[in-house]
């Protein structure tokens, strides 16, 4: 078949913008949401996910656009919000990471069942189902997906992994032990003869008393606790996203999880311990530790010996929020994994 002129031209034009999409820059490509069901809601869902107590829903959001590299975030907590995960946005995009803010059920932006409903569905159990519900309906997979869990989200990644590492591309376990019993040996022994007897002991009595309401409790912790283990600086200068997020926490998922006090754990989770399972997780997996954290570095150190193909990351200058308090450290050392991984470096 023979072509004029004019389609010459035509069949030119094509070959020539398919060329430019094929080379246009990684950073354009990144931040193209067309053809994505979320571009109306600038990446936003809410996921409907099936438990023993009904539907409910839970609220998600996406950044960015990486084939082969989607992280999901699991926050802290219990009860937080992924609000304080914000911190990487100033670092994530600029590496071509996709990743997913994710409010756990009961959390701020997702739905907040009735006493009784929520009650029933707290435990490890009820939130690796959520969390699979939600890596099926964001489309995440072993060739792209990435979990990283901080703190009690850490718990919650370590939990997913055991039964699920099928799906996994790369698991990260920021600032969380691998066994609460030995967190709270750490939290007496090396953290509370740490602090001002005079403090301390008013802290205890004040937990003794169970008076954990008392304005003097939080008073107390925060200057000599806090400001030293939790988020190394003053707590008037902390970071708006992270004062954001432990001001929408909910109390009804974290008491009955952590237990009241701030110096250790007590509720549903006080016994959880995975130290002997982690030689199962086979998935290339980071561990991070704070040299200030509320968490022990050394035990997370040995946890990235324990699984199959363990990295440590230390953050010499850090404390459980190592994503503000030595934020470069931290971020530098999760994208660096991350491209590893992606790239059949680890």
């Amino acid at each position: 078949m023979k072509m004029n002129a004019s389609g010459l031209l035509v069949v030119g034009a094509l070959l020539l913008l398919q060329a430019c999409a094929a080379q246009a820059p990684a950073s354009s490509r990144y931040f193209d949401s067309s053809g994505r069901p979320d571009v109306l809601s600038g990446g936003a869902r809410r996921i409907e996910i099936s438990t023993s107590q009904g539907k409910f829903h839970v609220w998600t959001k996406r950044v960015g656009n990486n084939p082969t590299i989607k992280v999901l975030l699991l926050h802290g907590g219990p009860g937080n919000t992924s609000e304080y995960f914000e911190a990487a946005d100033s670092y994530f995009p600029g590496a071509s990471i996709e990743y997913y803010y994710y409010d756990q059920l009961g959390s701020f932006r997702s739905d907040q069942p009735d006493d009784a409903k929520l009650a029933a569905l707290l435990g490890t159990e009820h939130f690796v189902e959520e969390v699979e519900q939600v890596r099926q309906a964001l489309g995440l997979g072993r060739d792209n997906f990435y979990l990283l869990g901080h703190s009690w989200g850490g718990i919650l990644a370590i939990e997913y992994a055991l039964k699920y590492q099928q799906h996994l591309k790369g698991l990260i376990i920021s600032n969380m032990m691998a066994s609460i019993p030995a967190y709270n040996e750490y939290a007496k022994n090396v953290l509370m003869p740490q602090m001002d007897p005079k403090v301390l002991a008013e802290v205890q009595a004040l937990e003794a008393a169970k008076d954990y309401a008392n304005p003097r409790y939080m008073e107390l912790l925060v200057p000599h606790f806090y400001e030293h283990h939790v988020l190394r600086m003053p707590s008037a200068q902390w970071p708006e996203p992270a004062s954001r997020a432990f001001s929408h926490g909910n109390q009804k998922v974290y008491v009955p999880m952590q237990g009241p006090s701030e110096m250790g754990a007590s509720g549903i989770l006080e016994k959880w311990d995975r130290t002997k399972d982690l030689p199962a997780i086979t998935v290339p997996t980071l561990t991070i530790g704070g040299r200030y954290d509320t968490m022990d570095p050394k035990h997370m150190e040995w946890m990235a010996s324990q699984v199959r193909r363990g990295r440590y990351l230390d953050c010499p200058q850090g404390s459980h929020m190592s994503m503000y308090d030595d934020q470069r450290t931290y971020f530098t050392g999760v994208i660096r994994f991350i491209q590893d991984v992606d790239m059949g470096r680890f």
